[in-house]
Formats: C-alpha cells, sequence, structure tokens
C-alpha cells in the first residue's frame, strides 16, 4: 500500500501590511482546501505580512501583529476541524533578532517554526538588510513553539520546510533535512518574476529534486508590489519528475496527488544516494525531528493513484510581458487605495500607445463582471487620454492617438499646447541674458514639460495615476525630460528595451487587428518635438542602443570590448539596413555616444517613477543597478 497524499498549493496575492486582510484570505483558502481535503496546505514566503517589506520589519508591532495572525490561523484549523498541516511564511523574533521563516501548523497547534537561511541581497532583494540567518542545528523557542533546524514526522511521513532562497544553492539546507530523513520538502517562496526566470526554476526545481531524491513543492506568491511582481503558480517535483506545474499570474490554488512510497523506492534503489546518507550520518548530527502524533487529513488512502503530470498552459515571452505590467499595474493601482482612474498623456508614438494598451487591459479585467454597455462606460470614464500637441505633431500621429481611443473605447481630448509653449519661449527668453536666445533642446522641453505640469494638475484633481510612458533605451541615455515625459506616477514601460516595445507592437496588432497599431508601427519613432525628428537619427538604430546597454550595463564591458562584441554581432551591411547613412566607423562613434550620454543621464534617470521589473537587469537603481551619480568618467578611457 503506498502513502498518497494530497498536496494543496496555494498562491494568494497578499498586500504589504494589510495582516487582517492578507490572514482573512489565507483562511478562506483554507477552507477550500479543506473541503478539498488536502493532506499538505502550502502557502508562500511572508504571505501574512506580504513582501517586500523591507524595513518594516524595523518596527516591533509589525512583526509583532504577524505572530498575532499566525494565532488567528491556527485557531481556524480548529475551528474548521481541519487535521491536515499548513505550511506559511512570517517574520518572527527570537532572541531579539527578526528571522525570515516558515510555519508548520496541525490541529490547532503551532508544531515548530523554521527560520530562512540564505539571505538573499543582489539584485532586487535587500534581506541582509533586516533579517537574521537562520543556521544548521539552531534550537530555540517561540512562546513555547520550537524554532531552528527541525524536520517534522508525520503519519504520512517526514516533511522539511524551507524558504525561497535557501533552494538556489546545491548545499541549501535542503540537502542535509534530506539526509536526515526529510521525504518532502516545501518551499514558500516570494520570487520575483522578470524574464526567463520560469525556466530557471524549473530547472533548478528538477535538480534539486533529483539530486536529493525527495517530493519538492515549490509555492510563489502572486502579486505586484511596488516595481516587484510575482507570478505565482508552483511546482511538485518527486524525485525529479514534475507531477505539478500550477497555473501562474492568478490567485488561486492547486492540487497533487502524490505517492510518498515513490520517493522511498527512488532512495533505495540509489546507491549514490544511500552511500552520501551514510556518510552524513557518520560524520554530522542529523537535523533534529519533531514527532507529531494527530492524524492527518487524506492520507494513505488506499486506491487513489497518484497524478499523472500537470502542466499549466505555457504563455509566449510577449504574454509574459503583458502578464507582469498588467500585474504590476493592477497591485500599484489598487494596493496603494490613492487612485480612482488612469490618465495617459496619448502622442500617438509608441510607448504611451503600448501603456495605454496594458490599462485597457487593466480595465477589461477590472470591469469583466459587468454587462457589456455598462463596461465600455466604466472603461471610458476609468481611462482617460489626452493629445496635447503643438505645431511639430504630425496629423498622422494625432490621427493614431484619436484612432487607438476609439477602438479601445476610453476617454480621450484633444487639447493644443500651441498657446502656452509660445507663451513659455517668450518668458523663458525674457529671463536670459540680453541677445542670447534659447536653445533648440530647450525649446523642446519647453514642449514636454508643459505637457507634464498639465497631467499632474489633472492627476491632483482627478485621483488619477497619471502613467508615465518612456521605455529604458531612451531613459538610458537621458532622451527624456525631466520635469516632463520622464515624470508620472507610475510606469510600465521603464524597464522595457525599445526593441522590446516594438516587438510587442507587432504582437499587438497581429492579435486584435487594430488598424491604429498597423498605421503606428509603419511610421517612424520621434519625439516629435522639433521638425522632421526621427528618434534613431537623433540618437543610433535601437537594437544597437539596446545592445551597448546590455553590454556596459549587464555584462560590465568596457568601451574597446563593447565594440568588439557589437562588430561581431553586426556586419556592416545589417548597420546600413538599421541605418542608411552608416559608415564604416560610425559603429565606434555609436559606443562612444552611447557612454557618454549614458554616464550623463544617470543624475536624470534616479528621478523616474517606480517601473514594473520585467528583465534581470534594469535601471531601477534601488533594485537593479545602482550607479554613483556624482563621478568621473575618466576610468573608461584606455591606459
Amino acid at each position: 500500500m503506498g502513502r498518497i497524499i494530497k498536496l494543496g498549493l496555494a498562491s494568494l496575492n497578499p498586500t504589504v501590511g494589510a495582516f487582517r486582510s492578507n490572514t482573512d484570505k489565507l483562511i478562506a483558502m483554507l477552507r477550500q482546501m479543506a473541503e478539498a481535503d488536502c493532506t499538505l496546505a502550502c502557502f508562500a514566503e511572508q504571505v501574512i505580512g506580504g513582501y517586500p517589506c523591507e524595513d518594516l520589519v524595523l518596527w516591533d508591532g509589525y512583526v509583532r501583529g504577524q505572530w498575532q495572525q499566525l494565532q488567528r490561523i491556527t485557531a481556524a484549523t480548529r475551528e474548521l476541524g481541519y487535521t491536515g498541516v499548513v505550511t506559511l511564511g512570517l517574520a518572527v523574533k527570537h532572541e531579539d533578532k527578526i528571522y525570515n521563516t516558515a510555519a508548520v501548523i496541525q490541529s490547532g497547534e503551532i508544531v515548530g517554526i523554521v527560520p530562512k537561511e540564505l539571505l538573499p541581497t543582489y539584485d532586487v532583494f535587500y534581506e541582509g538588510r533586516t533579517f537574521s540567518a537562520g543556521r544548521a542545528g539552531l534550537s530555540g523557542e517561540i512562546d513555547g513553539v520550537p524554532f531552528g533546524d527541525f524536520t517534522f514526522k508525520f503519519p504520512f511521513g517526514v516533511l522539511a520546510v524551507e524558504t525561497c532562497e535557501d533552494l538556489w544553492t546545491p548545499d541549501g539546507p535542503l540537502k542535509r533535512r534530506a539526509l536526515s530523513g526529510a521525504e518532502i520538502v516545501v518551499n514558500g517562496s516570494a520570487s520575483p518574476w522578470r524574464m526567463g526566470v520560469v525556466e530557471t526554476r524549473r530547472a533548478m526545481i528538477a535538480e534539486r529534486a533529483r539530486e536529493n531524491a525527495v517530493t519538492l513543492v515549490y509555492v510563489n506568491q502572486y502579486g505586484g508590489n511596488d516595481s516587484l511582481v510575482c507570478d505565482g503558480g508552483g511546482y511538485v517535483n518527486q524525485n525529479g519528475t514534475l507531477l505539478l506545474d500550477a497555473p501562474r499570474w492568478k490567485a488561486g490554488f492547486a492540487t497533487c496527488v502524490v505517492d510518498l512510497e515513490r520517493t522511498t523506492a527512488s532512495r533505495t534503489g540509489n546507491s549514490a544516494w544511500q552511500a552520501k546518507q551514510t556518510r552524513f550520518l557518520r560524520d554530522q548530527i542529523p537535523v533534529s525531528m519533531i514527532e507529531s502524533k494527530a492524524v492527518t487529513a487524506g492520507s494513505s488512502r488506499p486506491g487513489v493513484a497518484a497524478n499523472a503530470e500537470i502542466r499549466s498552459v505555457p504563455l509566449s515571452a510577449f504574454d509574459e510581458l503583458l502578464a507582469a505590467m498588467q500585474t504590476g499595474l493592477t497591485g500599484y493601482f489598487e494596493k496603494s487605495g490613492a487612485f480612482a482612474r488612469i490618465g495617459i498623456a496619448l502622442s500617438g508614438g509608441r510607448d504611451s500607445v503600448l501603456s495605454l494598451i496594458v490599462a485597457w487591459l487593466y480595465a477589461q479585467e477590472r470591469f469583466g463582471a459587468l454587462a457589456e454597455a455598462e463596461r465600455r462606460r466604466a472603461i471610458a470614464d476609468f481611462i482617460y487620454c489626452c493629445s496635447m500637441p503643438t505645431r511639430f505633431n504630425s496629423e498622422t500621429t494625432k490621427h493614431i492617438a484619436r484612432l487607438i481611443c476609439e477602438e479601445l473605447g476610453v476617454g480621450f481630448m484633444e487639447l493644443s499646447i500651441e498657446d502656452a509653449f509660445a507663451r513659455e519661449i517668450e518668458a523663458a527668453e525674457r529671463m536670459l541674458p540680453a541677445g542670447q536666445t534659447l536653445d533648440r533642446l530647450t525649446t523642446q522641453n519647453i514642449q514636454a514639460r508643459i505637457r507634464g505640469m498639465r497631467m499632474w494638475n489633472w492627476s491632483n484633481s482627478a485621483r488619477g495615476l497619471w502613467l508615465q510612458s518612456g521605455n529604458m533605451s531612451e531613459k538610458a541615455v537621458g532622451y527624456t525630460t525631466i520635469g516632463g515625459d520622464l515624470m508620472g506616477g507610475y510606469a510600465l514601460l521603464g524597464n522595457m528595451p525599445k526593441t522590446v516595445v516594438n516587438g510587442l507592437l507587432a504582437h499587438l496588432a497581429a492579435r486584435y487587428g487594430w488598424e491604429s497599431l498597423k498605421r503606428l508601427l509603419a511610421t517612424p519613432a520621434s519625439a516629435e518635438l522639433a521638425d522632421d525628428q526621427e528618434d534613431e537619427r537623433d540618437l543610433m538604430p535601437f537594437a544597437v542602443l539596446d545592445e551597448c546597454f546590455n553590454l556596459f550595463a549587464g555584462e560590465k564591458l568596457m568601451p574597446d570590448e563593447m565594440h568588439e562584441r557589437l562588430r561581431a554581432k553586426f556586419s556592416d551591411e545589417q548597420l546600413r539596413k538599421l541605418h542608411p547613412a552608416y559608415q564604416p566607423g560610425m559603429l565606434r562613434q555609436w559606443v562612444e555616444r552611447f557612454l557618454s550620454l549614458f554616464m550623463r543621464s544617470i543624475y536624470k534617470w534616479v528621478q523616474a517613477p517606480q517601473s514594473v521589473h520585467l528583465f534581470p537587469l534594469d535601471l531601477d537603481r534601488e533594485r537593479a543597478l545602482q550607479l554613483p551619480v556624482v563621478q568621473s568618467g575618466e576610468w573608461l578611457e584606455p591606459d
């Protein structure tokens, strides 16, 4: 007879600091999981307090409040008559240190608390700043509850719990807990999404399950909090075989039935694992085990077969990006509670149109339960677009702005700023010394700043979230205006290269068939702040610019190395297709131009609003690329 258990993996969408609300959601989902007869109900990292909590855990009340909600959850298991095991994440305090932990609950009792050992302090993470790390052999108590490095024996088998980063190294706590007898390991995570991470996670989880001969359960947080978005979902992998790939990008829970005897059989027939365990037990002190005598729901049910493989529906790279941006916008708008509608300064250019489409996708979901006519009215009132042209805006882009709003059914107004532009030029010139006139760049920036001022005024009056619509490529080289298009409440594209913007618009045009996108993609990208202006003519081909950014900021190459890599990537023929005026030698000029603009623009992009984190590298100074604003470029000069 097998040891058949039913696993429940819950992806909740918590709000940082909303202890009661988060716990209400957890208990409601736990009730459903109990009804589904789950043996083990698994919740994500920091599910009570929300993640990332950052310095909030330095407030004693912030940590104490989570312990109080843990008591609520524990009492709920008793009231529900639920005898299954619950695992969840929270922050706790032990001997004046704060820990990021996983709690194990059963039948109205907190069985134990296990602290996270590996605290990431790189990329988007700062956990080493606020949390203390657990360690092998740690043992103590919090209000009589065991706290430390433990495994847990239940009637169905031996369980270990860990938190997020603990899984990402081969020599993490999973290894010693498996060698100490743990058969099933639950990892609760709040792992932010970024392009490519899904494939990395899946492969890493398979390798950990295989090399440690365990049934590995990975459950992730869902939702947007500030610039970070978590895609939810989870995995069950038994001994290297994927059994469950839970749906992502939505709250809910998925279940999977497994037979733990398959893990036992895998270990019995694996001589390498047996030898490794023998050496461990000879040379190391095994992890302490806490034994529970309580009956466990849904365990050891004869005649129930374990699941075949269950996979979520795969998404294309473009659909992943759309889901991430929509999740970020939803979290920022709804969790902050500061806004009633969304506004976009719609030029008819690519960035503002793409930002509008993401906002429209969010609105479609927000008002999806309404009847069609009512939904149309709600969306028209919810999204407000304002086109503010001057003499430099073409009829083509003005028409695109009107047309996309008609096709999407959102609010639109065209309000010329030509008179205000002329007045501001006159006022600015009066401030200059006699005989001096405004330069070309200043006249361009004046237009952007007038638009920015008006959008902020609208935002104040309408309780509107003004979406900053600039992309990462232009932001990186300062092709944006402080006080103008660099400003806004939140950015969807601020960490998206322009080449990806173009690809995503083509993807949307093919999917929806909107005439406005077809016309937009046939129009050269332009800021339209001067006569006959084109962005790539002002800067360089975006394909080259984006590769410069990747080589310099991503791979940390020096100028000569950048040029060498670019020469290998682009032939002269390819560069002429990208830029008709290209001549040999221009590529080096573009490298030099990129570096000059990038280094001089750091002071600008650090002032940009928060942007959704989309790629492993972005321009969020708080979360990714931390560069000093004041620095000399001498270090880039050849010896």
